[in-house]
């Protein structure tokens, strides 16, 4: 079926056929059920709901509402209503009564405001048969659910899962229906495909929030410090450098230092978050639009309602433990293009370690039936940090290209001094006299190999960690005071191996 919409054709392709019939075939056998429409980011949610909409009405000459929770959703799903020959009113802030409701057949409202209006009573929608909820796994919809206990409520949303773990979503949805898979829409070419790149991240800082995922406060302290500003500016470099970027943060405050870290390394960067205003917004995302290598730090801000299929790179620079978050944030960057069919995400937050790949099956049903099962059995960050393996990164690799033997082992260490029934602090010894003799390896002198020593820092520090949880000693400041001590005793065998050879 083809659809003029503003001036151009628009499609809908086999998939989203499919699940309309699906979808009418479920309305055809109930008066007010709720359903529950899942489609991945960049499926086309809107367009499906638009056709549903225009269909209905044509159907039952019933009226439809379509709900969303911010104002730039209500006027792009205005636009796209119009396109599929929808008639339709926006009821926002300014709209105080609807004297003129008989002139529209479908009503597209922010929730809050018709909350409002619908509590004043100022505002009374009739014949309303069918309800559409965008980015239905937001709570705040469920307010509204006393107003239109005669219709039929059809969520729509890319991840079935409340953003309330208290309310889940199958108390309000008597049915789930699954749309297209990930991996699906990427093999038929509508969703480009993600190069992963992790980075090892050690989270014991963050603590998690009342809201169950991590507070922005230790976000904040932990993204950031300069260590970890300087760990997302080496991974650009290393992977992104001249791609347009954006790059995700959980606090104003990280993403600021964000943007003073990349300032001042010389590159095109802008930063975006809620204080910015209307005016500042649209001039952001017109210069990030335009610009070929532009880098955009944000805050959650543009999880939703944000389409810019040229985005290249997008780099977590946050965890989270909200699998819509994830989706939503990765989302953002698969959007396809005639010259572009994948995108390169770069993570520093253990997410893909916590959720697994963006594009690998998902049993939808099974997170939507039971939640609680789903959330309980989610990875924590310091099982994710044990199985987490270092691997040294081509560049610093090729600094050290006089050594066959880079690797070491601190586990089978471990269980090698054990077994012979020595101290096991004999193991970060041996540790250091590699990394000593690696740096002499490649160094001309002390100087050298003192500096190539500080480039190994990452990787001191998962030695440690590793070490740690083999004498199960995994406290912070221990962490920290072993990093130091191991560091002090590396350049000091440097230096005793140059001596030796004078």
């Amino acid at each position: 079926m083809k659809i003029k919409q503003d001036n151009s054709e628009k499609t809908l392709y086999d998939y989203q056929e499919e699940d309309l019939n699906t979808i009418f075939d479920h309305l055809k056998e109930t008066s007010n059920g709720n359903l529950l429409y899942q489609l991945p980011t960049g499926g086309g949610k809107t367009v499906v709901f638009s056709e549903i909409a225009r269909r209905y009405i044509e159907k039952t000459g019933k009226k439809v509402v379509v709900l969303t929770h911010r104002i730039e959703l209500s006027r792009q799903t205005s636009k796209m209503l119009r396109g599929f020959g929808v008639k339709n009113k926006i009821i926002n802030s300014e709209v105080k009564e609807l004297s003129d409701q008989d002139d529209f057949m479908c009503f597209v409202a922010m929730v809050e405001t018709l909350n409002n209006r619908l509590q004043e009573e100022k505002v009374k929608i009739k014949e309303i048969g069918l309800v559409i909820i965008d980015e239905a796994h937001y709570n705040s919809f469920r307010k509204l659910f006393k107003f239109f206990k005669n219709s039929t409520i059809l969520g729509v949303t890319a991840t079935p899962l409340s953003s309330n773990i208290k309310l889940p979503m199958k108390d309000n949805y008597q049915k789930l229906i699954v749309g297209e898979s990930i991996e699906a829409l990427i093999n038929k070419k509508f969703l480009a495909k993600a190069d992963v790149y992790n980075y090892d991240v050690s989270l014991q800082g963050l603590k998690l929030g009342i809201n169950g995922d991590y507070t922005v406060k230790s976000s904040d302290e932990l993204y950031g410090n300069h260590s970890m500003l300087g760990k997302l500016l080496a991974a650009y470099r290393e992977i992104a450098e001249g791609t347009k970027t954006l790059i995700f943060n959980n606090g104003i405050n990280t993403s600021r230092y964000v943007y003073e870290t990349f300032k001042k390394a010389g590159y095109n960067v802008r930063h975006l978050d809620n204080k910015n205003n209307a005016t500042e917004r649209k001039e952001i995302l017109k210069w990030f639009s335009e610009t070929p290598d532009a880098i955009l730090s944000s805050v959650s801000i543009l999880t939703t309602g944000f389409d810019e299929p040229t985005v290249e790179t997008i780099m977590l620079n946050r965890a989270t433990r909200s699998l819509t978050l994830y989706f939503q944030m990765i989302g953002r960057g698969s959007r396809i293009l005639p010259d572009k069919d994948k995108f390169t995400v770069v993570d520093l937050g253990n997410n893909v370690a916590r959720f697994g790949m963006w594009n690998a099956p998902i049993d939808w049903q099974e997170i939507f039936h039971f939640p609680d099962f789903y959330l309980d059995n989610i990875k924590n960050d310091e099982d994710i940090e044990r199985e987490f393996v270092y691997e040294m990164p081509a560049a610093l690799r090729e600094k050290f290209k006089n050594s066959t033997n880079i690797e070491f082992d601190i586990k089978a260490e471990y269980k090698q001094v054990f077994a012979q029934g020595l101290k096991s602090k004999i193991v970060l010894e041996r540790s250091i006299e590699q990394h000593a003799e690696i740096c002499v390896e490649n160094s001309e002198d002390v100087f050298d190999a003192r500096i190539l020593a500080k480039e190994l820092k990452e990787e001191i520090a998962y030695r440690v960690r590793q070490y740690s949880y083999c004498i199960m000693n995994n406290t912070k400041n221990y962490k920290e005071w072993l990093e130091e001590d191991y560091q002090r005793k590396l350049r000091s065998s440097i230096s005793q191996r140059f001596a030796a050879k004078m």
